[in-house]
Parts: C-alpha cells; sequence; structure tokens
C-alpha cells in the first residue's frame, strides 16, 4: 500500500511539472489548443489525417500556432503566406531538421534528408555538385529519362493491351533513373534484386505513413515494442547492404580521373579528405547519402505517376486534350524532351495540377530553427520543430 501511494505522489508530481514547464514554454510560442500533459494534442488529432486536423485548427488558431506531439511543442505554418515567409524569406533560420526519432535511428545523423549543420552543408554542397556535373537540368539526364521512358513504353506493349497493374513498372522507371546516376547502369525489370529494393521502397513509404509511426516519433520509447517500425529498421538495412556491395565494386575498379558515377564521385572526395576528422565524406555518409537520394526520388516519382494515371482514367476528356496537344506538337516519331514544355501549356498545366491534387507529402518532412528566431511576432526557440502545411 505505501509504495501504491508512493508512485500516486511520483505521478503526480510527474504531471504538475509537466504543466509548470508547458506553461513556461508556452509564453514565448505561437497560440495552440490546451494540450493535456505527457501525451499534448495527440488525443484532439485524427492522426490518420494530421494535415485535414492541422488545417482545421488554423481556421481557430491562425496561419501560425503551436501543438504538441506528447511533450514537444511544435510550431506549425499553414497557407502559403506563411511558409513562403518562413522557408524562403528566413529560409536560413529555418534550415534545420526537425527530430524523426525511427530515421534517426539508421541515418545517425549523416547523408542530406535527414542532418543538420556542417554535415548537411558539406554533404548538400557536395551533392548538388556532382548532380549539375553529371548532367542535372542538362542534355545527359534527360537522355537516361528518355532511355527509360522507351524501356516502359515496351514493357506495356508486351502485356497485349490486357489488363494490368502497371505499379511495379511505374516503380521501376524512377528507380533506374536514380540507378544510372548512382551506379552508372540501370537494371533490367526482371532482375530480383531490383523487384526486391523497389519493394522496400513501397513498404517503407506505407509504413511512415502509417498512425504507429507518428506514435513512434512522438514517443520514442515505443521502439523497445514490436510494430511495423522494426520491419522498417530491417528493410532499410536490406538496402543498405545492396548498396554497400555497389560501392566495394566501384573501389574495385575506380579510375580516379575519370568518375563514372555519383559514387566515384564521393570516392575520390573521400580519398581527398582522408585526414581531415572534421570531414562528413565518409563510407557510411556515402551509403546514407545514396539512400536518401532513391529513397526522395523512388516512391514520390512512381507514385505520382500512379494518381496521374488514376486521374487520367476518370476524367477522359482531360486526356483527350492531354493527347490531342502531344500529338500536334511531338507525333509519334520522337521522344518528349524540355524544349517541348514551353510549346505544351495544357500538358504541362495538367502535369502541375495533379501534383497539386494528390498532395503527396501534406505536411513535408519537419524543419527547425538554428537559432532563435523572431517569427512575426512570435519567439521560436531554437532547435523547435515545425511543420509546414498548405
Amino acid at each position: 500500500m505505501d509504495l501504491f501511494i508512493i508512485l500516486v505522489i511520483c505521478l503526480s508530481c510527474l504531471i504538475l511539472f509537466s504543466l509548470w514547464k508547458g506553461s513556461h514554454a508556452r509564453r514565448k510560442l505561437p497560440p495552440g489548443p490546451t494540450p493535456f500533459p505527457i501525451v499534448g494534442n495527440i488525443m484532439q488529432l485524427n492522426t490518420k489525417d494530421i494535415s485535414k486536423s492541422l488545417s482545421m485548427l488554423a481556421n481557430d488558431y491562425g496561419p501560425v500556432f503551436t501543438v504538441y506531439f506528447g511533450m514537444k511543442p511544435t510550431v506549425v505554418l499553414h497557407g502559403y503566406e506563411a511558409i513562403k515567409e518562413a522557408l524562403i524569406d528566413q529560409g536560413e533560420e529555418f534550415s534545420g531538421r526537425g527530430s524523426l526519432p525511427v530515421v534517426e535511428r539508421f541515418t545517425q545523423g549523416l547523408g542530406v534528408a535527414f542532418s543538420n549543420g556542417e554535415t548537411w552543408k558539406q554533404t548538400r554542397r557536395f551533392s548538388l555538385m556532382v548532380l549539375r556535373n553529371m548532367g542535372m537540368g542538362k542534355k545527359t539526364i534527360e537522355d537516361r529519362i528518355q532511355e527509360e521512358a522507351s524501356c516502359l513504353v515496351e514493357a506495356l506493349k508486351k502485356t497485349n493491351a490486357s489488363p494490368c497493374d502497371p505499379a511495379f513498372l511505374l516503380g521501376c522507371v524512377p528507380c533506374n533513373v536514380i540507378s544510372s546516376i548512382i551506379f552508372q547502369d540501370r537494371f533490367d525489370y526482371g532482375d530480383r534484386k531490383f523487384h526486391a529494393l523497389i519493394r522496400y521502397f513501397h513498404e517503407n513509404f506505407d509504413i511512415v505513413s502509417t498512425p504507429w509511426m507518428q506514435l513512434c516519433n512522438t514517443f520514442p520509447f515505443l521502439h523497445y515494442f514490436p510494430g511495423s517500425h522494426n520491419k522498417l529498421l530491417k528493410n532499410v538495412a536490406a538496402q543498405k547492404q545492396f548498396i554497400l556491395e555497389k560501392v566495394k565494386e566501384h573501389q574495385e575498379s575506380l579510375d580516379i580521373n575519370d568518375p563514372r558515377d555519383f559514387i566515384d564521385y564521393f570516392l575520390i572526395k573521400m580519398e581527398k579528405e582522408k585526414h581531415n576528422k572534421q570531414s562528413a565524406f565518409t563510407m557510411d555518409n556515402l551509403v546514407i547519402t545514396a539512400w536518401d537520394i532513391f529513397s526522395a526520388g523512388t516512391e514520390t516519382t512512381s507514385t505520382t505517376l500512379r494518381y496521374g494515371l488514376l486521374l487520367l482514367l476518370k476524367h477522359p476528356e482531360i486526356t483527350a486534350k492531354v493527347r490531342e496537344e502531344i500529338d500536334r506538337m511531338i507525333g509519334r516519331d520522337r521522344s518528349l524532351c524540355m524544349q517541348d514544355r514551353s510549346r505544351m501549356p495544357y500538358t504541362d498545366a495538367v502535369v502541375h495540377e495533379i501534383q497539386r491534387y494528390i498532395d503527396l507529402v501534406p505536411t513535408n518532412l519537419p524543419h527547425a530553427v538554428i537559432q532563435d528566431t523572431q517569427f512575426r511576432e512570435y519567439l521560436i526557440p531554437k532547435v523547435r520543430a515545425v511543420l509546414s502545411i498548405f
């Protein structure tokens, strides 16, 4: 009985301390719904549609408000004006990456998508330079995209117009374009390792979209329990091993005077900075950066393509107009190229509308302020998480 009383007293003190600490912190932050002790505003949000819940709160609290995921306050920016003002006009202050504990378990602060500070700056600057050298926005990558589009068309022709699920093929296309940049070579659509790599991306995307993952990021102690987060970690470990094997193959055939792809450029940079203990160019960072590039481009692009096909099937009148413009401007004898974009305003508008309509990443990845930041009439403390939604 005495033990029970002690536990009750300790729990009461914890709740009171949580209430006091939260009240003190909220004085400096934008307004928002009153959080419950420990769980914050989780009970007031629809975890299956966080974006909609936050949009509804914006109607009550305005375009800048605060919600608590557990005991962690998060500043929410809602709408174009607030997001532009923060991420563009004050982009340097808001350039940090918010904490995602599940992801941090396998990225360990490395890569370009989930890193911060000097590691992020070095890796981002280098990655952009290499991609430009390899032709990002130029003819060379355009050739690779056209080649992969032709392979997709040939694969679809083999179905002989019979009903089929194109999801796998649509996943192959962006993955192969990225593979040609990272590994130099594309994969055959029948390659079993390639199948496994794409399956992992599909599964990862599904897992990170679940309410359970949101809870795991809010309450990191849940990592020690069974759940889909363990499947995510297993998938990523397999993907990292796949990338590492490719890196070892590159090490055996590397010519520092003739880099073939992203891995070669990174290995050369590693060699140049091997005596710099502060360098971000390590084997671990190479693997995570390659994984980041794959993850950022593969599932997002293939999902957009799938939604685009569904919307065109649902609106045949729109499809007919797009087809007419393509036949008139391109014909049947050559592939589409970037120079055609300015001459095909209707098709360009349809592509943009598809991207707007599907709202692929509604809350975006969390940002963080890298220093105490004055934003409008509020003071956002350093390392505070920031979500942006339209």
